[in-house]
């Protein structure tokens, strides 16, 4: 009876603080480490800078601006290092540890609300750490650099965990913070949260209703006459060529084994479920739970006529990040599955054998894992990197800063990818084209994409400029230098060991 009682013994918090610290590590090792200025924060850091010094970017203010108009982060982001004076690296080191260790909170917190024992709860936070991309869908699990989708859905957990332990104000409020870090993914832990709250608060279902229904209205609006009223048409087939290499836009695109994947993202929690209520060991609020996951399956069904129609909002939307949802509640309901499904020795003893061979060789597995990503993949890369990496890249943009606002850069379509950070990033300066994020952001806009087209149909191959034909360029799209590894004739502004910038125009 003694054994039996210290094992039911709740876990101490500094067992758990330490379960959080090894968290935040793996799952940075399974992300090839922390780095500052990858990513989509390609996007977020002009926008910043849009916002800091309004000035900046006078040619892309377009790319970015399209992008930007209904995000409140940037906004935010820019009041607060202004006012604080906090250097950028140190904000979104602070949003990748804050988004991490928030994650790392709720998450235990669902399966301790679900009945999973400690080392069952672990295994969970162990299989968390496990970075991969939800089935063919735009979301990675984990990012390895700060993005404010990782902090709203950190936070979107939270509010689920919330409406479990029956504080739906609590819940709401949440919702309402992650809207300010990032609109979609906070839109869909709204329907989740709202759905479940319909379902399984009686008492509150008459005022929930009625203020569903003023959402759709509002949203009705927005959509038919307001701000996305814009974004209500078909996109043609110049907008589309623009965006063939997104393939996590276009859900009826889909090969076979992505929708079998799908098919197992709905099944698995529903399948979980009614095993559990047989077993007699469900929790309260699991079921209305269940029904705001289903609300969501249902949403990205309904919605998957209008992606085939290729109507703009809805592919803009990018509803298949729904499946984030339903993976993270598959992952627990799978854990509980083999930690605890189906035991028949009794006692708390037998229980806490099973879950904690269980969470042994997940935690093995996910350490295993981030070292060879972070060793074997990328070797030679630091675990963290606070700042841009200094590099000749990084000298050469350091150049381009000191130019005047209205530099517009020449550059490898290919120099983000290649060079670890983008002109806009590191240089603060217009480019002639930023590939990758370039077609990412043309989604939002047809004007955006027929610019990208254009520019890359005008440019060819950058490998082959001559000065002849940068000059064409320049004249044609009102560029000033050239930032390139050949060496060319043309007017040298600054060389270093890698790079050389020419100026194009006098």
């Amino acid at each position: 009876m003694a054994h039996h009682e210290h094992a039911a013994r709740p876990w101490s918090r500094a067992r758990w603080g330490l379960a959080a610290l090894v968290f935040v590590v793996v799952a940075t090792l399974n992300s090839a480490g922390y780095r500052f200025g990858v990513g989509d924060q390609a996007f977020y850091l002009p926008a910043i800078e849009r916002h800091l010094e309004p000035d900046s970017f006078p040619r892309d203010r377009v790319i970015i601006d399209d992008q930007d108009r209904l995000n409140v982060f940037p906004r935010v982001a820019a009041a607060l290092v202004r006012a604080t004076g906090v250097p950028q690296p140190a904000l979104f080191l602070g949003i990748y540890a804050a988004a991490l260790l928030l994650l790392c909170l709720a998450a235990r917190a669902l399966a301790e609300h679900l009945g999973l024992a400690p080392w069952a709860q672990l295994a969970f936070m162990a299989a968390l750490t496990l970075k991969h991309r939800v089935g063919q869908t735009g979301a990675n699990t984990l990012e390895g650099y700060g993005h404010p989708r990782m902090l709203a859905f950190a936070i979107g957990l939270a509010a689920v965990v919330a409406l479990l332990r029956a504080r739906p104000g609590t819940a709401i409020a949440l919702v309402g913070t992650a809207f300010v870090v990032h609109p979609t993914t906070a839109l869909w832990f709204g329907v989740w949260v709202g759905a479940a709250l319909i379902a399984g608060e009686s008492r509150m279902r008459p005022w929930l209703i009625g203020a569903a229904g003023l959402a759709a209205i509002v949203a009705a609006w927005v959509i038919g006459w307001g701000p996305l009223s814009a974004q209500w048409i078909r996109m043609d087939e110049a907008w589309l060529a623009v965006l063939a290499g997104k393939d996590y836009l276009f859900a009826t695109d889909w090969p076979a084994d992505m929708w079998a994947l799908a098919v197992l993202y709905v099944t698995v929690p529903a399948a979980a479920f009614a095993l559990r209520r047989r077993l007699g060991v469900t929790q309260p609020r699991e079921g209305p739970m269940l029904v705001g996951l289903a609300a969501l399956a249902l949403i990205f069904a309904a919605t998957l006529p209008l992606v085939a129609a290729r109507v703009a909002l809805a592919v803009q939307f990018q509803v298949s990040r729904v499946f984030w949802m339903l993976d993270l509640t598959a992952t627990v309901y799978a854990v509980w599955a083999l930690a605890e499904a189906g035991r028949r020795m009794p006692g708390e003893t037998a229980r806490n054998r099973r879950a904690a061979a269980v969470a042994c060789v997940l935690i093995c597995l996910a350490a295993g894992r981030g070292a060879w990503v972070m060793w074997v993949e990328h070797p030679g890369r630091p675990v963290v990197a606070v700042g841009l990496p200094q590099n000749a890249w990084h000298d050469a943009m350091t150049w381009l800063r000191s130019q005047p606002l209205a530099t517009q850069v020449l550059a490898d379509p290919s120099h983000a990818w290649r060079n670890a950070t983008s002109v806009r990033v590191a240089a603060g300066r217009d480019v002639y084209l930023e590939e990758v994020k370039d077609t990412a952001m043309a989604m939002y806009s047809r004007r955006v994409a027929l610019r990208v087209a254009e520019r890359i149909g005008a440019m060819g191959d950058f490998n082959r400029l001559t000065p002849a034909s940068a000059r064409a360029l320049a004249d044609r799209f009102g560029l000033d230098v050239l930032v390139t590894e050949h060496a060319l004739d043309l007017p040298l502004a600054y060389r270093n060991s890698r790079f050389s910038i020419y100026r194009l125009r006098p």
